[in-house]
């Protein structure tokens, strides 16, 4: 790990991160001064990225974040994860990508070790609503809304909007109806 990212996980963690939301006026300047940090840790950033107050997402190297896009309030994602261009990311969401081994019954489950991490991807513009949790390997497609709450646990379709434990279609956003 370099100097300079390592430097900029202690400016997040030890200094950043705590710093207000950056969605009043008067503290807005503050999404520019995460954003340059971030830029630095993530393994790819794109223009006017938005990471909030506390979130976390461990060291960073297998986060790519798209245009325009954000990490929202108290949000935990650890990677690979890749984030699509205008995504919205509301607080206190869970994007999980890795998870516990429990297979075999003569080790207890706290020995037994992780599954290889599987990525999750959140495709352009999909909007992630409040509290929602995402299971390992999951895809949410374009444009896709997540509704507050909601536990996903497969892929999610292209226009859908999904809702409830585990989240299901509640309809398709392109319906000519």
């Amino acid at each position: 790990m370099s100097i300079v990212k390592v430097t900029a996980l202690i400016a997040y963690y030890f200094f950043a991160r705590y710093l207000p939301a950056s969605s009043s006026r008067p503290c807005e300047w503050i999404k520019y001064v995460r954003a340059f940090i971030c830029r630095r840790i993530f393994k790819y950033a794109g223009k006017n990225i938005r990471v909030e107050k506390g979130a976390f997402f461990g060291d960073g190297a297998q986060i790519e974040i798209g245009n325009n896009s954000g990490i929202g309030i108290n949000c935990q994602v650890c990677g690979p994860v890749k984030i699509g261009d205008n995504v919205m990311m509301g607080p206190d969401v869970i994007v999980l990508t890795s998870r516990h081994k429990f297979d075999r019954l003569d080790v207890p489950i706290i020995k037994q070790g992780y599954h290889p991490p599987e990525p999750v991807v959140i495709g352009d513009g999909a909007w992630i609503g409040t509290r929602v949790i995402i299971l390992p390997g999951v895809k949410i497609g374009k444009e896709a809304i997540i509704g507050a709450g909601a536990i996903v646990t497969k892929d999610v379709p292209e226009y859908a909007i999904v809702g409830g434990n585990p989240a299901k279609v509640v309809r398709h956003r392109d319906d000519q109806r």
